[in-house]
C-alpha cells in the first residue's frame, strides 16, 4: 500500500492576522483527503512558541495554557526534514513530506517562514522567499509593477518614525502628490489591519499613527472614486493560470477587517458581472503581476475597476490568500471548475514540483586550485 503523504499545516503566528490564520487552517484541515494525507497540525502562539499535537488548533482558538504544551519545531538542517522535540527526550524528528504555511502576515507570509523551510529542505506550498517578501511589501511591490508597465494608483510612502515625529511634513507631501480621499496603510500587513480611509486633513495624522504601529514603513495611496473591488486567483509555477474573476461587495465604506471577517454582511459575486473583454484583461494582468514578482504555487491578485469606463488598477498580490469558508481564493477556483479538495491536491503537487527543481540545482563547485587553503 502506498504511504500517505505527511502534510504539516503551520498556522497562528506572531501576526495581527493570527485569528484569520486559525480559521484558514481549520478549513484546509477539514478539506484535505485523509485517504491521501496524514495531517500534522503545527501551531505557533502569538508569542512565537511552536506546538504540534492534535489539540494545537483548538488550544490556540481557546487561548488555553499553551506554555504547558511540549514544544516541537523545525530546525534549519536539511537532513532532518521534520519536527524536532524541544524536550531533548530522545525522540527522532517527525518527518514531513510537504508543508502548507497558513501564517498570514508577518513572520509567515513575508519570506521568513519560507526561508526556514528552504534551509530545512522541506517542500512547501506557495511562493518562495523573494516573492513572499515582495508580495508582503506594498511599496516594493508597486515599484516592480510600475516598472513592468502594470497599472497602479498614485501613491507615496514614508518611514513610520516620520509619521510620529514629523506628521506636518508628511501631510504636506501627501497633499502635494495626492487628493483626498486617500488610503493609509502599513507597508507590510494584510487583512486590512491598520488601514484607514482618510477623507480630509484632520483624519490624516491619526491614520498615519495607526499605520505606524504595525510596520516601519507606511504607504499612502490615492483613493479612486466609483470603483468595484475585483479579485482573481492564480495557480501554478512556471506556467500559471488565472481563475474567473470575482467581485467583493463590502459591507463598510471599504473592505476593512470587520467587513472581511466579523460582521458577515459583505457579499461576493463569482464570476464577477463584468464584460468578457474586461474579465480577460483582468486575468491576463493577474498572471503578469504574478510573474513580475516571481510568484509560485498560488496567489490572489486584487484590482480596482472603475465604474463606467472600466479602467483597471492593480492593487496587490497576496501570496498566502485566505482559505476560510468565505475566502475568495478557493471560491473563485470552485467557480472555474476546481473543487477545494482538488485545489489542495494541485497545490501540494506544485510544491513537490518546485522543490524538485530547486534540489536539482548545483550547490557546490570544485575550483581548479585549492586557493582557499592558503
Amino acid at each position: 500500500m502506498t504511504r500517505k503523504i505527511r502534510v504539516g499545516i503551520i498556522f497562528g503566528g506572531r501576526s495581527g492576522e493570527h485569528e484569520v490564520s486559525l480559521v484558514s487552517a481549520t478549513a484546509v484541515m477539514n478539506a484535505l483527503d485523509r485517504e491521501k494525507y496524514d495531517v500534522v497540525p503545527i501551531g505557533i502562539t502569538p508569542e512565537g512558541r511552536w506546538i504540534s499535537s492534535s489539540r494545537a488548533l483548538g488550544m490556540l482558538k481557546d487561548k488555553a495554557a499553551l506554555d504547558r504544551e511540549p514544544e516541537k519545531f523545525l530546525v534549519p538542517e536539511p537532513n532532518r526534514r521534520g519536527l524536532v522535540s524541544a524536550e531533548g527526550n530522545g525522540e527522532g524528528p517527525l518527518s514531513l513530506d510537504v508543508v502548507i504555511p497558513l501564517v498570514h502576515g508577518t513572520y509567515g507570509e513575508d519570506g521568513t517562514l519560507q526561508g526556514l523551510l528552504e534551509l530545512a529542505n522541506i517542500p512547501y506550498v506557495g511562493a518562495g522567499v523573494l516573492a513572499s517578501a515582495v508580495g508582503m511589501d506594498k511599496i516594493i511591490q508597486k515599484m516592480i509593477f510600475a516598472r513592468a508597465g502594470l497599472p497602479v494608483v498614485r501613491h507615496c510612502w514614508c518611514y513610520s518614525a516620520e509619521c510620529r515625529e514629523r506628521p506636518s511634513k508628511i501631510t504636506r507631501i501627501v497633499e502635494a502628490k495626492l487628493r483626498y480621499p486617500v488610503f493609509v496603510k502599513p507597508a507590510n500587513t494584510g487583512s486590512s489591519v491598520g488601514i484607514s480611509k482618510v477623507h480630509n486633513r484632520a483624519e490624516l495624522a491619526p491614520a498615519l499613527r495607526l499605520a505606524a504601529e504595525f510596520d516601519r514603513k507606511v504607504i499612502i495611496e490615492q483613493g479612486v472614486k466609483n470603483v468595484r473591488e475585483i479579485e482573481c486567483s492564480v495557480l501554478g509555477n512556471d506556467a500559471p493560470e488565472a481563475s474567473v474573476p470575482g467581485e467583493v461587495i463590502p459591507s463598510n465604506e471599504f473592505y476593512d477587517y470587520d467587513a472581511k471577517y466579523v460582521d458577515g454582511k459583505s457579499a461576493s459575486v463569482i464570476p464577477a458581472r463584468i464584460p468578457a473583454a474586461v474579465a480577460r484583461k483582468i486575468r491576463e494582468t493577474a498572471v503578469r503581476a504574478y510573474a513580475a514578482i516571481d510568484c509560485a504555487g498560488m496567489a490572489r491578485v486584487d484590482f480596482f475597476l472603475t465604474k463606467g469606463k472600466s479602467r483597471i488598477y492593480l492593487n496587490e498580490v497576496n501570496t498566502i490568500p485566505g482559505f476560510t469558508a468565505i475566502s475568495m481564493y478557493p471560491k473563485m477556483w470552485a467557480a472555474t471548475g476546481l473543487s477545494f479538495g482538488a485545489l489542495l491536491d494541485r497545490l501540494i503537487a506544485l510544491a513537490m514540483e518546485r522543490h524538485g527543481q530547486m534540489n536539482a540545482r548545483r550547490t557546490s563547485y570544485t575550483p581548479a586550485k585549492e586557493w582557499y587553503r592558503s
